[in-house]
């Protein structure tokens, strides 16, 4: 468990002091009206061996992403709306077809400057869903070496919705503190004892406080990274079950239509595991941009 702590004190002061936004959004008080983008990205990679010495597994992989954004500034109210999704897979010489990348993140997110005459403090509001598009396996995790299923489209799916006070004193940087609620989906009756819900429990709500982080930083020319943290603790359990999201990213701009990424997801989330969940992709590829 001192493990655990030491960890979660690294990511909050490793987020608020050098990291930018993957899920929340920062409307610029310099908007007037709507204002929409759409970036779409794929990436793909090949590799084929025959009678090769230094041996290797012909594979072929691919991903794509797509962030459809959309905001609105009007006085002192503010709204913003975000779809977040990336889905990858990779076919492997005797091994088939296998997910490598699987998101669904859905922001709605109200803004309110406390003040007229200072926009830096904000009363928010934000409504969020996570989940996945397709199965995920525990490959071999069944005792007779079959894969195991542990995820799908709606199990788990992760519902937030918190309302509190924000320090925003740039868009690229913020940090919120709040109250909401979460409720945890699981749709497949057979994957619910996975989550510790019983299986005529497909529902779980909880009450508690929520911490936001987010910073943007340009590291480079044409390179930006970019992270957010967002804590949940439960009122009724112990600060040592805050469940933790901490996505980065590290963006590079080739040239206006090509580009490369690393992307580090970092969970902590003890009624599926007590250990941390932590997925990485690196992708190369082309992106378009619509305004």
């Amino acid at each position: 468990m001192k493990v655990f702590i030491t960890t979660l004190l690294f990511l909050i002061i490793f987020s608020t002091t050098a990291y930018s936004q993957s899920e929340l959004i920062e409307v610029p008080d310099s908007l007037s009206g709507w204002e929409t983008d759409w970036d779409i990205r794929l990436s793909g990679a090949q590799a084929s061996y025959t009678n090769w010495a230094q041996g290797g597994t012909s594979n072929i992989s691919a991903a794509t992403r797509s962030v459809f954004n959309t905001m609105r500034q009007l006085n002192r109210f503010s709204y913003a709306f975000r779809i977040d999704t990336r889905y990858g897979g990779a076919r492997l010489s005797g091994e088939g077809l296998r997910k490598t990348d699987d998101r669904f993140h859905l922001t709605n997110r109200f803004l309110y400057d406390v003040r007229s005459d200072d926009s830096i403090f904000k009363f928010f509001t934000n409504i969020t869903l996570r989940t996945q598009f397709d199965k995920g396996f525990e490959y071999e995790g069944n005792e007779d070496g079959s894969d195991r299923l542990i995820s799908r489209f709606m199990s788990p799916a992760t519902f937030n919705q918190n309302a509190g006070i924000a320090y925003v004193p740039a868009a690229s940087f913020s940090i919120e503190l709040g109250l909401g609620l979460q409720q945890k989906y699981i749709h497949d009756r057979d994957l619910r004892h996975i989550y510790k819900l019983e299986p005529d429990e497909p529902l779980r709500t909880e009450a508690g406080f929520n911490v936001g982080s987010t910073l943007e930083l340009d590291v480079a020319t044409n390179v930006e990274l970019k992270s957010n943290l967002n804590t949940f603790t439960n009122i009724k359990t112990s600060v040592r079950s805050t469940d933790i999201h901490f996505s980065n990213k590290l963006d590079g701009q080739i040239n206006s239509n090509m580009n490369a990424s690393l992307n580090v997801d970092i969970i902590y989330d003890d009624s599926f595991s007590k250990e941390l969940q932590i997925a990485q992709v690196v992708s190369l590829g082309v992106s378009y941009k619509l305004r």
